[in-house]
């Protein structure tokens, strides 16, 4: 008879049977056989497969869907065998694998390259340089693992999903309580996913299964200051078009993402300075916390080994832009600064709105080298594409690391299996950019010169052309760029300091508590008058439509959640905390809606080729 086993309850575990290997030809967890297997299976199957998707959909739409989803669905049904343990080896693979897609979507800089006319380094040098990028990235996502996922535990929705998956496709008895409410929201998010590919009227709604998920993952309080922000900006519009801060025509996120970028960087600045004051107090009183709070043995890493890594990676960017490329010192060194800025502000917009907006990242830092003096776009190419790699490395590193709280896998472990990934994603951004655009040479045509006639149809390629846009700016300064900036950074330092006095004074909390009213007084201000910054910000990043699908899916939470404590089930204590209804759902849609962006990117990518 299986014996059984209790996970810490601070990730939302729950009792699950033994280790014991149920398929005996499998190699023995923590094998060197077992660590192969899983390698090969995710950087050399998994991971290409979502590589190539990735890079087709941002050369053809401008964004793409990393590969979790399905590299945690594929990799469940390899390591099934294990039972319940199997969920870290499918965990181990999703990580290599995500890790192989989001470095081979990075080609469209290749793209820009040939757009503007710029010179192309050798395709070893490029390599080497993404490479640098990728693994200083990984070292800086690490880093903050801490802060983003332990202190701050944000929701990482994706991650969130991921986890669900890949406990409930390797433990039979989370399955069956499980399945129906995943396969559910999966259906839903697969069906809802290609009728707003195919159906002009949902396409013009903007439906989004993925963010109508994510938005019953977070709940109501996250998903209302993204509408709120999204409503007064379509209000602003004809005042940023009076004061020359846009132009007529222009969606109002042109400008706002910039105050949503600096609004995180207020807010993180208080927080930040929180948790460093804790850190101080920890390194004063090292017993009395260490007594306090045990570390668990699989969150430990080697803190001094991870700071090196991260400088000597940051050194190598420089020294490989300087002496291979031939880029400025100062250029590439404040690009690199830059990365522990936007690396915090990107990852908590990832974790609560599960958007990662390294486009953004790229044009502020752009925005930031112009006031800088710089001029030239190659320059601004280089080190603009050190802030974009950073970004998407680390922000999936963190969104990998929630989904390893969740399961309690051995972050060491997780980070080498995200190197091994990030080694072959080098080789293969730099190898897909040239297959497409040598199979496809009107890739290479330069779309910001084109008329509206003129342009591809299928090939709208929205990332290069934002890029190339930016780059191109530089011979005009925009100083109102820089004081949207400043604008945000003080809103979300005003509004974040005074949320963490009011919230956390012992009388606000008992008041709050006594009454409905009260409580309906607290969401108002929670949600309306006084909310988050990183939640609001999320609605500064994307159109009207789609904060208000985000809404509309917490709202949907929040009135089921307060519901659901009336209906529950005895047997709902078999499922850990967080795979409720509404997360299973909400993580089906997202998982949906990734399968159908994936499915149609395969099945665009093969007609085009039959063509």
């Amino acid at each position: 008879m299986n014996s059984t086993t209790t996970l810490s309850p601070s990730h939302g575990n729950s009792a699950t049977h033994a280790t014991s290997v149920r398929w005996t030809w499998l190699p023995a967890i923590g094998s060197w056989r077992y660590h192969l297997m899983l390698a090969l299976l995710g950087i050399f199957v998994l991971g290409p497969l979502g590589g190539v998707t990735a890079s087709y959909m941002n050369f053809s739409i401008g964004f793409f869907v990393g590969g979790q989803v399905l590299a945690g669905i594929l990799g469940s049904t390899v390591t099934l065998g294990y039972g319940p343990e199997g969920k870290h080896g499918a965990n181990y693979m999703q990580t290599a694998a995500a890790s192989v897609a989001g470095m081979s979507a990075m080609g469209v800089l290749v793209q820009a390259m040939i757009w503007m006319g710029l010179p192309q380094p050798p395709l070893w040098q490029l390599m080497l340089f993404m490479g640098a990028i990728g693994m200083f990235g990984a070292g800086v996502g690490m880093l903050y693992t801490p802060i983003l996922v332990d202190r701050l535990q944000l929701t990482f929705p994706s991650g969130l999903a991921v986890a669900n998956i890949l406990r409930a496709l390797t433990d039979p008895v989370l399955l069956r309580r499980s399945i129906a409410r995943l396969a559910s929201g999966t259906a839903l998010g697969v069906g809802g996913g290609l009728a707003a590919a195919k159906v002009g009227a949902l396409a013009v709604i903007e439906l989004s299964t993925s963010t109508l998920g994510a938005g019953l993952l977070v709940g109501a309080r996250i998903a209302i200051p993204a509408l709120l922000a999204g409503a007064l900006g379509t209000l602003l519009i004809p005042y940023f078009v009076s004061i020359g801060w846009l132009k007529a025509g222009d969606p109002f996120r042109k400008i706002t993402f910039l105050i949503g970028l600096g609004m995180i960087m207020g807010a993180a600045i208080i927080d930040l300075a929180q948790i460093g004051h804790e850190a101080w107090r920890r390194w004063r009183h090292p017993s009395a916390f260490a007594a306090a709070e045990p570390e668990e043995a699989w969150k430990k890493t080697n803190t001094g080994r991870l700071v090196a890594w991260v400088l000597f990676f940051g050194a190598a960017i420089v020294w490989l832009g300087s002496s291979l490329l031939h880029q400025p010192v100062f250029f590439m060194a404040f690009a690199v600064a830059l990365v522990f800025v936007m690396a915090v502000v990107n990852g908590i917009s990832l974790g609560i709105s599960d958007s990662n907006p390294i486009s953004s990242a790229f044009v502020m830092s752009v925005v930031l080298m112009a006031a800088l003096g710089l001029k030239d776009p190659a320059v601004g190419l280089m080190a603009g594409s050190i802030l974009l790699i950073s970004c998407s490395v680390a922000g999936d590193m963190q969104q990998d690391r929630s989904t390893g709280w969740r399961l309690g896998t051995p972050r060491t472990t997780q980070f080498r299996y995200q190197v091994l990934g990030l080694v072959v994603g080098a080789v293969l951004s730099v190898g897909f950019a040239q297959l497409f655009m040598t199979a496809y040479p009107v890739l290479k045509l330069d779309q910001t010169v084109m008329s509206a006639g003129e342009q591809p149809a299928q090939w709208s390629a929205a990332m290069t052309y934002k890029f190339v846009g930016a780059l191109r700016s530089l011979t005009d300064d925009q100083p109102h760029q820089r004081t949207a900036i400043w604008l945000g950074v003080l809103l979300g330092f005003v509004f974040q300091s005074a949320r963490k006095w009011l919230f956390s004074r012992a009388a606000y909390r008992r008041w709050k508590d006594q009454g409905s009213a009260n409580k309906a007084v607290d969401f108002t201000l929670d949600a309306l008058l006084l909310p988050s910054p990183y939640a609001f910000s999320f609605g500064a990043f994307l159109s009207l439509a789609t904060s208000v699908w985000f809404a509309i899916g917490g709202v949907i939470s929040s009135v089921v959640n307060h519901f659901a404590a009336k209906w529950r089930r005895a047997d709902d204590d078999v499922l850990p905390s967080d795979m409720n209804s509404t997360s299973l759902v909400g993580g089906g849609l997202i998982a949906g809606d990734a399968l159908a962006a994936l499915g149609l990117g395969v099945y665009g990518l093969v007609t085009t080729l039959a063509g």
